[in-house]
């Protein structure tokens, strides 16, 4: 069923408002042609006991910083310069680097700037500095990891990214002041998706996964995230401020942080 709840947030001089949606799936063959919509009281809190969690372990980019920028950053902006390099149409030229994305998903190299700078000739790096002003929270976000500080979780980033780019994103947004560790693909050995991942990341940090939580918008790794065991899995369907929501059926989806707060507004 889906939950909606308004959120308000003020940024700086900008105000944030949104419609938070749980989408949640009533069995396990909840499917998208017998969804049921039902309007939740603004104050309802999400089912979620944190007592039974010690570990919360979140997902970087489409969960807590906005996924636009990489949108926009390997689906635009690379294209454009990859272009005008090779003197190639902008769909020609997309589609090149849409190949190659393709040819390495699910392997290290895929989040690796500087493979990427060696096969396309462009310094990828020096390029995410250059468009940092993109970079930026998800509606929300701080406020829920200020939250889990209050609650005294051991609270992680586990994300794909490549260290060069977790550097350049922790400068930009002070990520790092609101978590006790990020840890990045590399540092594993593996990317997220893999099965191999998870038991090498619960040795790394120590952690129950009958008592984690880990958040995540992509599908894939939530289901390895499954498979090994992690008890609470929340998948985040608004990852870009500037794309529809994309709910998936067999995991609770939620477009936002405010209903993950028990009931308590982000405000």
């Amino acid at each position: 069923m889906w939950l909606t709840v308004p959120v308000l947030s003020v940024r700086g001089y900008s105000w944030c408002v949104a419609w938070e949606i749980v989408f949640r799936p009533l069995h396990k063959n909840f499917g998208k042609h017998n969804h049921r919509r039902v309007h939740s009281h603004p104050d309802t809190p999400f089912p979620l006991n944190w007592n039974d969690i010690d570990d919360v372990l979140l997902d970087m980019d489409g969960t807590l910083l906005d996924r636009h920028f990489d949108n926009f950053f390997f689906e635009e902006e690379l294209p454009r310069r990859y272009a005008a390099l090779h003197g190639l149409q902008i769909e020609e030229s997309r589609d090149t680097l849409m190949a190659m994305y393709r040819s390495v998903e699910g392997e290290l190299a895929w989040t690796d700037l500087h493979y990427w700078t060696q096969r396309v000739g462009i310094d990828v790096v020096a390029m995410t500095k250059e468009l940092d002003h993109m970079i930026g929270f998800l509606c929300g976000a701080e406020e829920f990891l200020q939250h889990l500080r209050q609650l005294g979780k051991r609270v992680t980033i586990v994300t794909n990214a490549h260290e060069s780019g977790v550097a350049i994103k922790v400068a930009k947004t002070g990520l790092n002041r609101h978590v006790d560790r990020i840890v990045n693909a590399c540092e594993v050995g593996y990317l997220k998706m893999r099965p191999e991942y998870w038991p090498n990341c619960a040795r790394l940090l120590g952690f129950d996964p009958t008592r984690s939580l880990y958040m995540d918008d992509d599908e894939g790794c939530l289901k390895a995230a499954k498979e090994f065991g992690v008890a609470h899995l929340i998948h985040s369907a608004k990852s870009s401020s500037q794309l529809p929501p994309s709910p998936l059926t067999q995991f609770v989806s939620v477009t936002g942080f405010s209903l993950l707060l028990n009931g308590r507004r982000v405000i």
